[in-house]
This record gives structure tokens, sequence and C-alpha cells, in this order.
């Protein structure tokens, strides 16, 4: 795939000609060469993958995962637009329309996105192992880039393969293109089932070059460790419906992280220093987003024009379903009255809260991408549909104790206590990315019907049933053009 060697010199070959490189790296670049000569360069150049999980991309609005994961959870239901009249920036993935454009920029800059990591994770997997440097640092380093590797497939396969069946294995369905050395040459499309054999060689690998690691310095948590690999052991094992693994690696994946209280749960979810959070992006104070950043584009509080004249909202009728000693239901305003808008901002009904920027003149906030919260749901579903509802009951109390003063154990059983767990997954993890991906993987149609604050004006669908091609993305045009042995999804 061209992507894949175009994303490698557009992150290591920039600053080819700057000496000074390790002075100012991961704001800038390093040249492929000079991160392979000794193991303190390699570093630098696996903070160059970190950094390029939050940077701006090709337009406003695309700041790397932070953003993705807005873009799919507008493919949703919960994320709502509530004004007829407000910005509309981004409204065609809440449209089904981006996804499905081969020649929508953003459409274009997600693919190229993972594959960008993706080859640059490739340099480090394939020569650390001769770099010199102590065997401690080849372990660690080459432990994260196996684990970005195998995170960027599992994302790329999740939106551009069909869904994973575990009655159907293995599953001869088309994944995406799987490069494990960069190259110039076109790849056809590797099946979904070796998308996730790889994906779970590359987890296992990871996990054992990383026991015994410890995070250090500022930015720790920008950092892959083995509870965050183990982590995403935990999500690929629920896609894959293995739920003994799912409820094994997500247990593991949360020792030592304890849940937040009531307090640090209004905080604003802008701080990587939190207890709960296991991974996200820490972004420094005086690197100034301006208006491309996540915090721009789902904050209650940043002065910008998407959200001065388009505040961000819950689903009506999910968040009437919140227990009221419950502290999730204060991240959104019934009224909008009590939300810290920016100046002249709208208020609405059922307003985010959850989500605050540094200021209004500042879209600074680090970004939460795993926290203990969906390791404990993850280990109660797992469990519950592994017919084992006690401890699917004791798994999900843990979570509601930390959230509800009141909360008792719950009673549910079955088919019940499932749909307990995924309505507490859908306010827990609201606007972190996983509604479109959960939809897909439980194999449930998209339903808008009855939510109230959702307007036809702005979404123009409300229902895309299970089966729907457009549950599968488009390969953009570039992509297409470039490697003639792609095979595009069905139109």
């Amino acid at each position: 795939m061209k992507y894949n060697i175009v994303a490698l010199l557009a992150l290591f070959f920039l600053a080819a000609c700057k000496p000074e490189f390790l002075d100012t790296f991961p704001t800038t670049s390093v040249p492929a060469t000079a991160a392979l000569a000794n193991t303190q360069n390699a570093w630098a150049a696996l903070n160059g993958i970190h950094r390029a999980m939050y940077t701006q991309y090709d337009a406003q609005g695309q700041a790397g995962e932070g953003t993705n994961n807005l873009f799919r959870d507008y493919m949703g239901e919960d994320i709502v637009f509530p004004l007829a009249g407000g910005s509309t920036a981004y409204v065609g993935f809440m449209r089904w329309d981006s996804h499905r454009n081969v020649n929508d920029g953003t459409l274009r800059y997600m693919y190229r996105y993972y594959y960008r990591l993706i080859s640059n994770a490739n340099v480090l997997i394939n020569n650390i192992d001769n770099v010199p440097g102590p065997e401690a640092d080849r372990k660690i380093i080459k432990g994260q880039a196996l684990a970005y590797r195998a995170w960027s497939y599992f994302q790329l396969v999740q939106l551009w393969g069909k869904r994973y069946d575990a009655s159907a294995r293995p599953n001869a369905q088309l994944g995406v293109p799987l490069l494990l050395e960069n190259t110039l040459e076109g790849k056809p499309r590797a099946t979904v089932e070796d998308i996730y054999t790889q994906i779970n060689k590359d987890l296992d690998d990871a996990i054992g070059l990383l026991a015994g690691y410890t995070r250090a310095g500022s930015a720790a948590k920008s950092n892959i460790n083995v509870n965050v690999a183990q982590g995403f052991k935990a999500r690929v094992a629920l896609t894959q419906q293995n739920w003994a693994a799912a409820a094994t690696a997500a247990a593991a994946a949360r020792t030592g992280f304890a849940l937040m209280d009531t307090t640090a749960y209004a905080a604003g979810f802008n701080a990587i220093g939190n207890a709960e959070w296991m991974w996200g992006n820490r972004q420094i104070d005086d690197h100034n987003t301006f208006f491309f950043s996540y915090f721009a584009y789902i904050s209650a509080n940043f002065n910008s024009t998407v959200l001065r004249t388009q505040p961000r909202a819950i689903n009506a009728q999910l968040w009437e379903a919140i227990p009221a000693t419950d502290v999730r239901k204060k991240m959104w305003d019934r009224t909008g009255a009590n939300v810290p808008i920016p100046p002249g901002g709208a208020r609405v009904a059922y307003q985010n809260r959850k989500f605050l920027s540094q200021s209004s003149s500042s879209s600074v906030g680090d970004v939460p991408l795993m926290r203990a919260a969906e390791m404990v749901l993850i280990e109660a579903e797992a469990k519950a549909r592994a017919g084992d509802n006690a401890g699917a009951q004791a798994a999900l109390f843990t979570l509601l104790r930390a959230r509800d003063r009141r909360a008792v154990t719950p009673t549910e059983t079955g088919q019940a206590l499932i749909d307990r767990i995924l309505f507490n997954r859908r306010i827990e993890l609201w606007a972190e990315g996983f509604r479109f991906t959960d939809l897909k993987r439980l194999n449930l149609p998209l339903n808008r019907n009855g939510i109230t604050n959702h307007l036809t004006a702005i979404v123009a669908i409300r229902d895309i049933p299970v089966g729907d091609a457009r549950w599968e993305w488009l390969f953009p045009q570039d992509e297409l053009n470039t490697n003639k042995q792609i095979v595009q999804n069905p139109l």
C-alpha cells in the first residue's frame, strides 16, 4: 500500500535536515535512519507515534484518535446535535454519508491515519532487535510498537471489514490489507480471520515484552504498558465473542487502577492523571490545539463556532433512564441552565457537561483512550454472555457503587442482565468512541426512532438495518487509484 510508505516518509523524514531533532522531538519528526541508530533515538521515534495520536492532520477537526472517536459515535444514536440552525460540522458521519463517499477527505484521513501508525510501528518492530542499546529498552519499544500495530488493525478491520462472527469461523470475508513490512507495492485485502489472528499474535507478543515495564514521567500514560495491552486483548476478545478470554484479560488489565470517585467524575474528563485512566493522550499545556482538537468538538465550554452554536447533547431517552442518584446523570443538564457555556453559547436540553476544555479560550485537554470502567464493563458483559450471572452481577456492581452511592447489587440474569450492562456501557463511555462498533459487533440495527431531541433535518436517517452494506466503510479513492489489488466494499 502506498499510503504506508507515504505516511512513513511524512513522519520520519520531515526533520531529516534537523540535527537537533532529539531536543524538539516529538514536536517535530525524526529520520528513519537516525531512529534506528540507538535505543535513545528509537524512544524518540516511539514518542512520535504517541504524538501522531493527537496532532492535526489535513483539516480542522482531524486531530487523531479523539476526533476519530467522535466520528464513530456520531454514527450511533446517543450524541445529539440539537439545534437546526447550529453548526453541522462533520454531520456527514451522523447521516452515514462520509464513510460511504470515496472522495470524502475525512474518510481518506482516517484510513491513512491508522496505516501511518502501522507503518511507523513496523519500522521499530522489524529493526529494533539490532539497534544498539539496553535490551530492556529494546523490549519495551518493540512491545509498544506491536501493541500499536495490533490496535490499529483492530480499528481498521472493525470499520472496513464485516463484523466478526464466532459461529462462522474462519471468517473468510474480506478485511483490510495486512502489512507487516513497509512496501510500495499494493496489497490485497486479507481475510477478517487473518487480521484477527495477527492482532492476537501481536498482542500476545506485546504482553510478554511489556511484562515488568513501569511507566514514568508526566506523559507516562501516553505509553502502552502491559495493562493497556491486556485491555486491547479484552476488547478484541469481546468482539470475537471469546467470553472467557475477554473476562480474564479485562480483569488483568484493570489491576492496579481504581475507579474514580464522584468528585473526579465531574471534573471534566480532561486530566490523564485521573487514577482510573489507563491510557490517554497527554496534551502539553503550551501546545495550543486551537480549533482542531477533541475538546474543540465535544467540550461544553470552549469558545468555537462549532460548540457555541451547536452544543452537544445526549439522547434524551437515554438520559431519562439514568437513576437520579447516579453521578453520570449530572454529566448532562436537562435544561442546559447549569452548563459552563462559552461566551454567547447556546443552552439546550440534555446539554453535555461531561467534557470540559482548559478554558473557553483554550481547547487543551488530555484525551481518554482507555479507562478501568470499560474493563469492568467488558468483564461483566463477557461473564453474563458466558452464563456466569453471579460473576457478571458482581462486576457490574463494582462500577455501579462507584457511580451511585445508593446502588445495590444487580439481581437481573440472562438477557435482562446483559441489557443493563449495555445500558451502563452507553452512558459510561458516551463520546469515547464505542457506539458504532458496539452496534456492529452486537449485530444490532441503528434505531433513532422515538428519540425526541434528534432532529430529522440534522440526522437525515433514523434506521439502518442489520446486514445493510453501509455497515462497511468504503475504501477512499486514493487507495483505489494507487492499489490495483484492492477490492472495494459493496456500494
